[in-house]
């Protein structure tokens, strides 16, 4: 499975998203920073599952129809940050997506994220992470999830690679720095964390007109994935099973 996932600089990017699908061939593209009023329904052989509405500016998540079934999605408000409350708001930082797999026959969540921007804490974009997690989970209990975006988390990643671990989840970083144009912010902005599934390689993209290089996060589900989803499948109705992916 083939994610791309793109902050595309206020918009600025927009015209760069068919030539990417038509080069990497992706099943999903997951936006940040889209202008969601004038969003195509169809880029390449991707269509629109939905973007947020509350803010003009926000998130959006395609995919192949040849492959995918979407069942559901629903865009999630986290906690703000002073920049949310007092200049421009992004009342929605998540949009998750409940899938069918016609390919696999299986039930997964993928997710684009944007985290509070760089004037706010780590602490903030932590609980802005963990909150997002805990969303996923109720919008698809115990299935393989896929959370891509901007994290704008630059420094301190042991510390957040820790937390996230414990929550049940892997980040990843991809082979180089998504981020470059200032001095003193530069590094892997665009991450993905993951659960229930194998992440086997994410690569940074040449660089377009955004301040983001685009990455491209190829995955494959593992074998606790597969487990879980037969527990889940016997398991009694209202029961939760348990599983090395469990949230």
């Amino acid at each position: 499975m083939k994610v791309i996932s793109y902050n595309l600089r206020k918009n600025r990017a927009s015209g760069e998203l068919i030539a990417l699908a038509e080069k990497y061939d992706p099943d999903l593209l997951c936006l940040q920073e889209c202008d969601t009023i004038d969003l195509p329904a169809e880029v390449g052989l991707l269509h629109l599952a939905d973007s947020t509405t509350r803010n003009r500016l926000g998130l959006a998540l395609y995919y192949r129809r040849d492959r995918f079934t979407a069942k559901k999605t629903q865009s999630f408000a986290l906690k703000k940050s002073l920049h949310d409350m007092v200049l421009t708001p992004a009342h929605e930082r998540l949009i998750g997506t409940l899938l069918h797999d016609t390919a696999a026959d299986r039930d997964l969540v993928v997710a684009s994220f944007h985290a509070a921007p760089l004037t706010a804490r780590n602490s903030l974009r932590r609980n802005q992470i963990r909150s997002a997690h805990e969303e996923l989970a109720v919008l698809g209990p115990n299935l393989p999830t896929l959370m891509v975006g901007d994290y704008n988390y630059p420094i301190f990643k042991k510390y957040l690679s820790k937390e996230v671990k414990e929550s049940g989840y892997e980040l990843t970083l991809s082979d180089s720095r998504t981020y470059t144009r200032y001095k003193f912010f530069r590094g892997h902005f665009d991450l993905a964390t993951s659960v229930g599934l194998t992440i086997d390689s994410i690569e940074t993209l040449p660089r377009g007109t955004s301040d983001h290089m685009p990455i491209l996060v190829t995955s494959s589900y593992s074998e606790a994935a597969a487990r879980a989803a037969d527990q889940a499948q016997d398991a009694p109705a209202g029961v939760v099973p348990g599983g090395e992916f469990s949230i």
